[in-house]
């Protein structure tokens, strides 16, 4: 995620290890740079390491808060002194966008209350968070959520704790932490997504950067698994928050640009100076045939899964649910889909689901009727239960705000203006909650009963410097959002983070 295999080797990083792999050889002659987590494990595993080194000099980093007795552990195991330097380097996150960070924790909660493992591991993510940015932030946390109240405290005590580390120079405006929980909004990782980096992520999935293509009808070798970084990839960069449609000329005209600087086949290499001009446009020959041809391989098997799967007519449907009130419409439109042998077993799951978030206490709800229609289709029992474990999980009872607000008449006028702009399609006419949180947060506007400050003090001025942090997993949506406002806010940067990012499947 920080760095590609091609940029260490230019740091002469040659060797690459797992701390815990067995039978490592000893390379007395190459210096070692650990980076690693401060958990029990792994300062075991050092100092078994440091009893018996293997190479000649070890520079040990951690990637948060290391204690005493740890650093003291380390220090009698080395007596060889082959530790030159123990370092704090604050980095106890994944880096996903320039905006936008992850834990890479799946289920951290059991039912309404924390794991307490997952808790400690979030603590410690989100406090290295603030460390390597430099930031001692307010807190304000979702009022409605237990485990947004108990991660704020554990943060600040953390932060009181560790007074010392958290001294920054400060700031005029405070910068803001806002602690919210994913059962507010368990609608939009449910929706099938169009923009480039989401979409990928809800049909291919993306793992740290990486897609696994294997499956892929008549996949090459070297295209089973492949990496989709905005660091190191240009077309990637421009056009992970594009929608599909435009992400289909734009692949089109980099082969038109891609067939043109194609050296020639039949091109005669006579002079030293051709050869020389050969081999110098090479390297960027060749790493522009790798974007291309990685590009062309995820956009087709996009298309070919939105047709397979007949999502054009799912994700309208989808939509309808999420973004209008119009019970007897979208009931007919679900059952419509539920019917159609085209539609998936998975794809068929998540309407019902976006059906009995909308629509479970509505007076003439058709979800019995549904779910009958679910096992019908010879699907498992699993996603029945599953519908009934999304509504426990993120619905009327449960939510803070108010998902489906009744939109009055100034914003559905809104809606429809933008609508003929032709910028807002049918398919991504969502917005996800926190684009609403957010946009009152950044005016000032959001509610102190709702979202309560921790401890005494409260921000005067509006907040210029925010983090964001979902308990239960942000989405790619949501990281568009965020990227849009920073975008038409100048003066307000947004951080996004969550425990993890989430697609359906997820």
């Amino acid at each position: 995620v920080v760095y590609t295999q091609s940029e260490i080797l230019q740091r002469e990083v040659y060797l690459f290890e797992r701390l815990d792999s067995p039978n490592r050889e000893p390379m007395k002659h190459l210096k070692a740079i650990c980076f690693l987590r401060p958990t029990k494990e792994n300062v075991e595993l050092l100092v078994q390491e440091l009893r018996r080194p293997k190479y000649s000099v070890y520079f040990i980093y951690f990637s948060n808060v290391i204690s005493k007795s740890d650093v003291k552990a380390l220090a009698e195991a080395d007596e060889q002194e082959v530790v030159a330097e123990v370092q704090e380097f604050y980095g106890d996150y994944i880096a996903v966008n320039p905006h936008v960070f992850s834990l890479n924790l799946l289920g951290c909660c059991r039912g309404r209350s924390w794991d307490p493992a997952q808790l400690t591991r979030t603590t410690q993510g989100l406090t290295a968070l603030l460390l390597s940015l430099k930031k001692c932030p307010m807190i304000r946390y979702q009022l409605s959520s237990e485990p947004a109240k108990r991660l704020a405290e554990c943060v600040k005590q953390v932060i009181t704790k560790e007074y010392e580390l958290f001294d920054f120079r400060r700031t005029e405006v405070p910068p803001l932490l806002l602690i919210l929980d994913r059962s507010d909004d368990a609608i939009t990782p449910l929706l099938n997504q169009w923009t480039y980096q989401a979409m990928v992520h809800e049909l291919l999935g993306i793992n740290n950067n990486r897609i696994d293509l294997s499956r892929v009808p008549g996949i090459s070798k070297d295209l089973r698994e492949v990496v989709l970084s905005a660091e190191n990839d240009e077309f990637y960069a421009n056009n992970m928050y594009l929608n599909f449609a435009e992400i289909g000329t734009n692949i089109k005209n980099l082969m038109e640009d891609f067939q043109r600087r194609k050296p020639k086949e039949q091109q005669k290499l006579e002079s030293i100076a051709d050869m020389k001009a050969f081999v110098e446009n090479y390297p960027q020959f060749k790493k522009m045939s790798g974007t291309v041809s990685k590009h062309v391989t995820v956009v087709g098997e996009l298309s070919r899964l939105v047709a397979e799967r007949n999502l054009l007519e799912v994700s309208e449907v989808e939509q309808e649910l999420a973004c209008q009130s119009d019970h007897s419409s979208a009931l007919q439109s679900v059952r419509r889909l539920l019917q159609s042998p085209r539609v998936s077993e998975l794809d068929a799951a998540r309407l019902v689901m976006l059906y009995a978030l909308r629509y479970e206490r509505h007076a003439s709800s058709g979800l019995p009727a549904l779910l009958e229609e679910l096992r019908s289709r010879g699907g498992s029992d699993r996603y029945r239960k599953l519908v009934s474990a999304v509504v426990e999980y993120g619905g009327k009872r449960v939510r803070g705000s108010d998902l489906f607000s009744p939109k009055d008449a100034v914003a559905i006028t809104k809606q429809f203006l933008k609508g003929l702009k032709g910028i807002e399609n049918v398919y991504t006419q969502h917005q996800p909650l926190l684009q609403e949180t957010l946009d009152q947060l950044i005016k000032g506007k959001l509610k102190d009963s709702q979202y309560p400050y921790l401890g005494p003090n409260t921000l005067r001025d509006r907040p210029q410097d925010i983090i964001v942090f979902l308990i239960g997993g942000a989405t790619y949506e949501e990281a568009l959002a965020v990227f849009n406002l920073n975008r038409s806010n100048p003066g307000v940067r947004i951080v996004l983070g969550g425990t993890t990012i989430h697609n359906t499947r997820r």
